[in-house]
């Protein structure tokens, strides 16, 4: 056997990276920062995200909204589907950084990356359904059509739970573009690598640039320019801890966002429509039904 070839063989380390618009950029500061397992054992260096990052986020997510939420509730179904499949075929990958994440077993890692894949399943099948649940013909006293539909409410800042670094992240992210809004996703602090691989997913799932966009770092940094921007509609506080929530609540008030506060979750438990309804506004339209004759009929 040659020298060369009884050489050990170098690893190629994975470079972790932001996603926003679609592409995969370092951090606008240049600045990274650890990422160790449940153990103390280093695993990667992480974009730390600055103000300008989450800024550039929310230009990218505005940009997308036009086209995702005028996308029909099917295609959208068809994209988050898409998305599942995607996943599973990198089962493997997310089980380890899972296990590495949250410090479990690799028999327990991947029945977390099983219900994470499922749960994006139960919610790309809401994506046409959600309008009959929430929406209708109201009845009225008078000659009226009266008809309510519900309809994204625009950009939505969610910060990803602390400690469910996938199926969590997943169980607060599915829901807000299912329903046609788009999103900038603040990852688990101390567990960001599941929230950036799944990044290079929805790359390749057909999602459209800017309708998802992944920021890693701190999260009180990050969370708070966006807060207070004028231009994100809705925050979901649910990786925030209490004080830092009525921080950011305190700030979202200036432009009257829409703000889901923290509240204890069982993301193992079948969600129900609470996170799909947060972030929908409820459109009404009245319209005379008209007459057919004489008698006063109607239709």
């Amino acid at each position: 056997m040659s020298e060369k070839s009884e050489q050990q063989r170098l690893s190629v380390f994975k470079t972790y990276k932001l996603y926003v618009g679609g592409k995969f950029p370092r951090s606008e500061s240049g600045r990274v920062y650890e990422v160790s397992d449940s153990k103390g054992k280093w695993l990667a260096n992480a974009p730390l995200s600055s103000r300008k990052d989450a800024r550039d986020a929310v230009v990218a997510a505005r940009k997308a909204f036009g086209g995702w939420s005028g996308a029909t509730a099917y295609n959208r179904g068809q994209i988050l589907y898409r998305v599942a499949e995607m996943l599973e075929g990198r089962r493997d990958q997310f089980t380890r950084e899972v296990a590495d994440a949250e410090g479990l077993s690799k028999s327990k890692a991947a029945a977390v990356v099983d219900a994470t894949i499922d749960r994006w399943v139960w919610y790309a099948g809401w994506t046409d359904k959600i309008a009959q649940v929430v929406g209708g013909g109201n009845p009225v006293a008078g000659p009226f059509f009266n008809l309510s539909s519900p309809e994204p409410t625009g950009v939505v800042a969610v910060l990803a739970p602390q400690q469910s670094s996938f199926l969590g992240l997943v169980s607060v992210l599915a829901p807000v573009i299912a329903t046609g809004n788009t999103a900038i996703v603040v990852a688990s602090e101390s567990a960001p690598l599941p929230a950036l691989s799944l990044a290079e997913v929805l790359a390749t799932s057909d999602v459209p640039g800017g309708v998802v966009n992944v920021l890693s770092g701190r999260t009180a940094e990050i969370a708070t320019p966006l807060a207070s921007h004028q231009d994100v509609n809705a925050i979901d506080l649910a990786g925030a801890d209490e004080a830092l929530a009525k921080e950011l609540e305190i700030a979202a008030a200036d432009n009257l966002k829409r703000v889901l506060r923290p509240q204890p979750v069982d993301y193992a438990e079948t969600p129900g429509i609470d996170r799909l309804t947060a972030f929908l506004e409820t459109k009404t339209v009245w319209h005379p039904t008209g007459s057919l004759g004489a008698s006063g009929s109607s239709y």
